[in-house]
């Protein structure tokens, strides 16, 4: 007899990138357009190359192929506690942060120490699918709570969300600048579901993998700087944007000493140490490249203007229902059309990869997302180009 598989596991939906990755291993593109890759947020630029140049002298000292700190280098700790002190106007110590193998393990951690099977988290929807994917294998219930369209974008009601609690919740779940939509949720959206969080004993976990390239330099929220904050609002982030280290894998927890110290627990069972090389990557980034991160920054912001003038040029038959960070999402002129499908053709008709909305919960099948942080000024043009060819062809 074979072995049994954690029935959780299997029941969980395969990781959705695969199928729409398998168009271009396929060839399923149009053979006379060269490719632009709008599907998976990757930053477009490589690491600053005194980072990379700094990283070949790490690795030659014998120190840096060996653990560290559970929770991280403390150098790092403290620079972290610093960056988050001074770009949210609070009072952040070293003892609130926990370094980690990315972002999603930052996530899977959390939640872990958090919510258990039969609890429940609130999710607006549409959702980053691999949050959805961690409830599922953990059998934690997610409670999804719909995003509407609204002047700020994709935003979840406080209100609707306080109907869906029950006395199973153990967290509410936000993503600004969100992924997949770019809302960018205001300080006063946040502060309401703090207050509900607080109401309710449950925890306020907000993903700001994002944080760096908000358009306002004022703090994106006051929530560090609550009383009562430690018992209340969890913080996730990672180096991975900001720094170009995706594959350096390393993320961070803000919180209360109570949650720390269980990620202290989970991370020496999981992993022991975030990786040493990203950490010394991270350390470097937040002393020395300040001035780099700026400039990042802007580079993306006159990306989304960039984006902006193409589609007042172009006129796509697409509508921009939000934008913001690495990504917009668009609702597509082909009404009752799955949304795989019409990124298939989009793909097949103009080489252009995107992610179909339905990818992101249910209900989005109206919407196709771009990750346009990918492509550069002049992709931009031409990617919004080939989107008015192909929205023109809508009925």
């Amino acid at each position: 007899m074979s072995f049994q598989l954690n029935p959780h596991v299997t029941a969980t939906q395969e990781p959705p990138l695969g199928e729409t990755s398998g168009w271009v291993a396929a060839g399923l593109a149009n053979p006379d357009l060269p490719v632009i890759d709008a599907a998976q947020a990757v930053p477009s630029y490589p690491p600053a190359e005194e980072l990379r140049a700094h990283l070949a002298r790490v690795v030659q000292d014998p120190a840096s192929a060996f653990y560290t700190p559970i929770l991280g280098l403390p150098e790092l700790r403290e620079a972290l506690a610093a960056d988050l002190s001074s770009g949210y106007d609070a009072a952040v110590s070293s003892d609130h942060v926990a370094i980690t193998c990315g972002g999603n393990h930052a996530y899977c951690m959390a939640m872990l120490a958090l919510a258990g099977p039969g609890d429940e988290v609130i999710l607006p929807e549409p959702y980053y699918f691999n949050h959805e994917m961690w409830f599922a294998m953990q059998g934690i219930k997610a409670v999804r709570l719909p995003c509407r369209e609204s002047p700020e974008g994709m935003v979840p009601d406080v209100d609707e969300a306080a109907r869906l609690m029950t006395n199973r919740t153990r967290a509410i779940l936000l993503i600004t600048p969100n992924n997949p939509t770019g809302t960018i949720f205001t300080p006063a959206r946040l502060k309401a579901f703090y207050d509900l969080a607080r109401a309710r004993s449950a925890a306020l976990v907000v993903d700001e993998t994002y944080r760096d390239f908000r358009p306002d330099e004022a703090p994106a929220h006051d929530l560090f700087t609550q009383e009562d904050w430690q018992d209340v609002f969890v913080q996730l982030y990672t180096f991975s944007k900001v720094f170009s280290l995706t594959g350096y894998r390393v993320g961070t927890i803000a919180a209360g000493p109570r949650l720390i110290a269980a990620i202290a627990k989970i991370a020496d069972t999981m992993n022991i140490c975030a990786p040493r090389v990203g950490q010394e990557a991270a350390i470097f980034g937040l002393r020395h490249l300040a001035a780099w991160r700026a400039e990042k920054r802007r580079d993306l912001l006159a990306r989304i203007a960039l984006l902006e003038e193409a589609f007042q040029r172009h006129q796509p038959n697409f509508h921009m229902v939000s934008k913001g960070a690495f990504f917009a999402y668009l609702r597509h002129p082909f009404t009752g059309e799955a949304s795989m499908e019409v990124s298939r053709r989009l793909f097949t008709a103009q080489s252009v990869l995107t992610w179909p909305g339905s990818i992101f919960g249910s209900g989005q099948d109206a919407y196709i997302r771009l990750a346009f942080a990918n492509a550069g000024p002049e992709e931009i043009e031409e990617m919004v180009a080939r989107l008015a060819k192909f929205g023109a062809t809508a009925a």
